[in-house]
């Protein structure tokens, strides 16, 4: 099985991502919502929950972890994959290979308030290239209008180009979609950009990685008994599993600590 978790719903869309690449794989899913977002949160708490769920997802026999949290991947990868033994694939990884492959030379990114204060993509892709133009931007407000529904409205537009304004202003070659919701606006996104700007999915470029590796060993569990578990009864669940996986999904309560 392989094991997916995420501050709450946001990560339906990185599963999305495995049922379409991945089809024969089973997966179980937690979704932290009775702690959510983990964007605004602590270092030592995300890092504190990240080990818990983790830990859990094991004992489930979870034989990889996916971390499909960008705020998890900044601040709790790492030492999950030291300390874990089973592989861990995070959101980050994946997608600076993907930037320095196609060299990009300008980068938009936009996340969480946690995401863009980590750093994380900033010290990853000048680590390995100093000479690239890296510009953030924290869109605090997409998150919500996302769990509203809010696809579609000329509110939520309105608000993503007053984000993307300065991102655009700066001529970015690409921009990372640096939050599991922000895919599901990727329509608008892409609208305000325009299209000489290549727009970067983590997910997509998550489960490439995440398929290379279960081609040479393949350790996660066929088949399609799918699990879905969150420590809270997650708001407009229907609505956003519909708009993520295009169906509904049965869900259990695992309270993990709460």
């Amino acid at each position: 099985m392989i094991g997916i978790f995420d501050s709450g719903v946001g990560g339906l869309t990185i599963v999305k991502e495995v049922f379409k690449t991945l089809p024969e794989y089973q997966i179980i899913y937690f979704g932290d919502t009775a702690r959510l977002p983990y964007g605004t949160k602590q270092e030592n708490f995300v890092k504190e929950y990240s080990a818990k769920i983790s830990q859990w997802l094991i004992e489930k026999q979870a034989k990889i972890i996916v971390v499909a949290c960008h705020t998890s991947s900044a601040w709790a990868a790492e030492s999950l994959k030291r300390k874990l033994k089973v592989p861990v694939f995070e959101m980050i990884t994946p997608v600076v290979k993907e930037i320095l492959n196609n060299n990009y030379k300008k980068i938009g990114i936009i996340g969480t308030p946690g995401t863009i204060k980590s750093n994380c993509y900033n010290k990853r892709l000048l680590k390995n290239n100093s000479s690239l133009r890296i510009y953030s931007q924290a869109c605090p407000l997409l998150v919500p209008l996302v769990e509203e529904g809010w696809i579609d409205k000329k509110e939520t537009e309105l608000i993503t180009q007053h984000y993307l304004k300065p991102l655009k202003e700066k001529k970015v070659d690409c921009l990372v979609l640096a939050c599991t919701h922000y895919p599901l606006l990727e329509k608008t996104i892409k609208k305000i950009m325009g299209k000489k700007v290549k727009i970067i999915n983590p997910a997509e470029s998550l489960v490439q990685d995440l398929k290379k590796f279960l081609e040479e060993d393949n350790l996660a569990k066929k088949g399609s008994n799918h699990q879905f578990f969150f420590s809270d009864n997650p708001y407009h669940l229907d609505k956003l599993s519909k708009m993520a996986l295009n169906k509904k999904i049965k869900i259990k309560i695992e309270r993990l600590g709460c």
